[in-house]
């Protein structure tokens, strides 16, 4: 075993968990980054779980790639015994892994939109709860762990319509049970709403129809932001006191005192989107 914060980031090759893992990199950690993305080309947008590891060991990290399809089971419980022969435990899991279906942002009602949408539910919803399962014996040999779910505004307001909002509000509340389970080892469990994203994908919309999002454009986040938020939260000083929580990017990093990449601090979207979920203390075991 060695002395390294070992972090797994799902679904890296680009997009939200390239921005995090590289972040998690920067910051010194070995990161394993998980992807189906083999080789450029293999996807309609650029990016590879290699060219990932590598840029995170351009920055100073341990970057180990690892192609995996979080649909399969038996890939996903491969990739901890990897992580477990390797270092013997894990320090932090995102679990970002997450299908966007072709017509998710298409106009119109969910019956007029591709039934393939349900295609969330699993990678995405289900994927968590799979890598958190296998992460977990990992997770809890140490002093002290941290699971993040990457989430959005979604699980609260009106977004691309219902089968993303289920999707986003069930690993929402997926944090907060597992925090339970979690809580007498000492593993603290959020999930994070990250606010609009400078991702490959959004890049192209913004450049496609400027006039439409330059407003959306200018309020942007790097992905490497949430990266950096979730280094700050499993450094500080007791992440347990954010277990449980559904938290808002943006405010979470001005209050560990976090900024992009350029310097911002990213601005909070809870007035026009909404307030994080509150669940019951109640606990029926």
């Amino acid at each position: 075993m060695t002395g390294d914060r070992v972090a797994v980031v799902t679904g890296a090759s680009r997009g939200a968990g390239k921005g995090i893992a590289l972040a998690l990199g920067a910051a010194g950690m070995t990161v394993y980054v998980t992807g189906r993305t083999r080789a450029e080309g293999d996807a309609d947008l650029p990016g590879t779980v290699f060219a990932t590891a590598a840029e995170i060991d351009e920055r100073g990290g341990t970057g180990v790639p690892v192609v995996c399809d979080h649909s399969d089971d038996a890939q996903v419980r491969a990739l901890f015994e990897q992580v477990e022969r390797d270092h013997g435990a894990v320090h932090v899991l995102v679990n970002n892994a997450f299908t966007i279906p072709d017509g998710l942002t298409r106009d119109g009602p969910f019956w007029e939109k591709p039934l393939e949408l349900q295609s969330m539910f699993d990678v995405g919803m289900r994927s968590a709860y799979v890598a958190s399962y296998y992460a977990a014996p990992l997770l809890i040999k140490n002093t002290g762990g941290l699971v993040v779910n990457t989430s959005s505004f979604g699980g609260r307001c009106y977004m691309h319509g219902p089968a993303y909002g289920a999707g986003k509000a069930a690993v929402d509340k997926m944090a907060h049970d597992m925090a339970e389970d979690f809580r007498p080892y000492n593993v603290a469990v959020v999930s994070l709403w990250m606010g609009l994203l400078k991702t490959e994908r959004n890049r192209a919309m913004f450049e496609g129809v400027p006039d439409r999002y330059e407003s959306f454009a200018a309020g942007a986040e790097t992905p490497e932001f949430s990266g950096r938020v979730i280094d700050a939260l499993a450094r500080s000083a007791d992440p347990m006191a954010w277990t449980g929580r559904v938290l808002i990017g943006a405010e979470l990093g001005e209050e560990l005192g976090v900024t992009d990449v350029d310097g911002s601090r990213p601005r909070s979207h809870r007035g026009m989107l909404g307030d994080p979920p509150t669940y019951s203390t109640a606990v029926v075991k």
